[in-house]
């Protein structure tokens, strides 16, 4: 039997609140065509299996760490500045192995010496970061909490795989959390979290820790690029994201024809679709960017929160849906209504 915690905002101490969000997407921007240059593939191929069209990359002048404080940064003027006592970097690709990302982020953002870490759960990186962002408001260690996802996960890819290149994008999310009561707008709700290690090798970079040493010079196809079984993957992620969802949903006491926004993990628009499908939400509640930004893994909930809501697709006293699923495999999902909050959303 398998088992799913749900740590959140309703246990014994403070609610975590969302009092700020935003977001930062790198410059560069890949088409389907550029990669069709180099790639045995077509625009078309790439479009109906994905939905993506477009995705943002790094360059080698960007780090996670710079996607991470830009987010953080806009996040922190739409909060309306002041404190924050502890930082939490969700990331799958960490600028070294060590020491963490989530310190050089907070000294940028000129934080002092708070508490700053970085937590890796893939795909599910920011509600796994959020989680525990709301266990330190709950448990008094905090007042106000950073919570970032920021992926530069074009560097984990083979360039010559057709399978994986076109999928992903680059870039990150953040949100500020504060002590608050359940029952305020943006109150996040009781979070699901689960995990299944059995089936670990189904998205995987197989060399990037001591089972395998990175390669001084790796070829296509090593251990070192990321690897995905797409079939088994997207069974799974439309199972554990529509019962983490629901069961979020049902935690909160709404039902789901009351979701006004769903937000699911943007891995593949079929997935999205799968999943809403199985929840019985229309097409016209979910949030979808995929499309111009594709899979920005850990990062893709934030980002596409921050953005419709600048773009006004997403309002305050709007109930949210939220779920993720990813490598690990892991997945959650949680609830809030949305809160009144300005959003920066210009570029640089």
């Amino acid at each position: 039997m398998r088992h799913e915690s749900r740590p959140g905002a309703r246990g014994g101490g403070a609610a975590a609140v969302l009092c700020g969000a935003g977001y930062w997407l790198p410059p560069l921007i890949v088409t389907n065509a550029d990669l069709c240059a180099r790639l045995d593939t077509s625009e078309e191929w790439i479009t109906s299996r994905t939905g993506i069209s477009t995705r943002r990359r790094v360059t080698a002048d960007i780090t996670t760490a710079d996607l991470a404080a830009e987010a953080a940064e806009r996040a922190l003027k739409s909060a309306g500045g002041g404190e924050v006592h502890a930082l939490i970097l969700g990331t799958t690709t960490p600028d070294r192995r060590c020491p963490a990302t989530a310190p050089e982020v907070a000294s940028r953002l000129g934080l002092g010496c708070i508490p700053a870490f970085d937590v890796s759960a893939v795909c599910t990186g920011f509600l796994y970061a959020l989680a525990t962002g709301a266990g330190f408001l709950a448990a008094g260690l905090a007042e106000r909490v950073m919570v970032v996802a920021a992926e530069s996960f074009s560097t984990l890819l083979d360039p010559d795989d057709r399978s994986t290149a076109p999928i992903f994008g680059d870039g990150a999310g953040a949100v500020v959390l504060r002590q608050g009561s359940p029952d305020e707008r943006g109150a996040v709700g009781d979070i699901i979290l689960g995990s299944d290690g059995t089936r670990s090798e189904l998205i995987r970079v197989g060399a990037a820790g001591p089972r395998g040493p990175l390669e001084n010079r790796p070829g296509p196809g090593t251990a070192q690029y990321f690897q995905m079984a797409g079939r088994e993957v997207f069974r799974h992620a439309v199972e554990r994201m529509s019962a983490a969802a629901a069961a979020a949903a049902e935690s909160a006491g709404w039902r789901l024809d009351e979701v006004d926004r769903f937000y699911a993990h943007q891995a593949n628009a079929r997935i999205t679709s799968a999943v809403a499908n199985e929840l019985g939400i229309p097409a016209e509640r979910l949030a979808e960017n995929i499309q111009e930004v594709g899979n920005t893994a850990g990062a893709s909930i934030p980002i596409l929160l921050a953005q419709t809501a600048a773009s006004g697709f997403l309002a305050a006293d709007h109930r949210v849906l939220i779920t993720a699923f990813g490598g690990g495999l892991t997945w959650g999902a949680t609830t809030l209504t949305w809160p009144e909050v300005e959003i920066v959303a210009e570029q640089r």
